[in-house]
């Protein structure tokens, strides 16, 4: 068994999509449009693991939890580098771009090398080695 894909919904969903082909290498699917519900997405695949959708919907509220605190629920996406020299010089060039660095990089206690980042749209992005 294994994960298939997560999906996240999307304010912006093309700019939200460019982020992940820049910075992660992914492959976008065509974009899948439902007028008749105001629905679009996109499945971005990765050099391996699962698959992530990208959906937006307008009629979808925005989240009401505090994206600097924790909370109940999906609360990250771990996106494994390679290696700690991939963690940092990404962690490097995402803060460069302006987006918000949380944490690290640093090892955790429990052994992981890792940096938590902001993606475009406050959804955490922990970076590991």
């Amino acid at each position: 068994m294994k994960i298939e894909h997560v999906a996240i919904w999307s304010k912006d969903l093309e700019k939200h999509k460019q982020f992940f082909e820049t910075y992660f290498n992914a492959q976008a699917s065509d974009k899948y449009i439902n007028e008749h519900k105001g629905f679009s997405s996109y499945f971005l695949t990765f050099s391996e693991g699962a698959r992530l959708e990208l959906m937006n919907m307008p009629c979808i509220p925005e989240s009401k939890d505090n994206i600097y605190e924790q909370f109940t629920g999906l609360i990250h996406l771990a996106m494994s580098l390679g290696s700690k020299e991939k963690v940092d010089t990404l962690t490097k060039k995402l803060a460069t771009d302006g987006f918000e660095v949380l944490d690290g990089p640093r090892t955790t206690g429990d052994g992981y090398y890792e940096s938590v980042v902001l993606d475009p749209e406050g959804n955490r992005l922990e970076l590991t080695e």
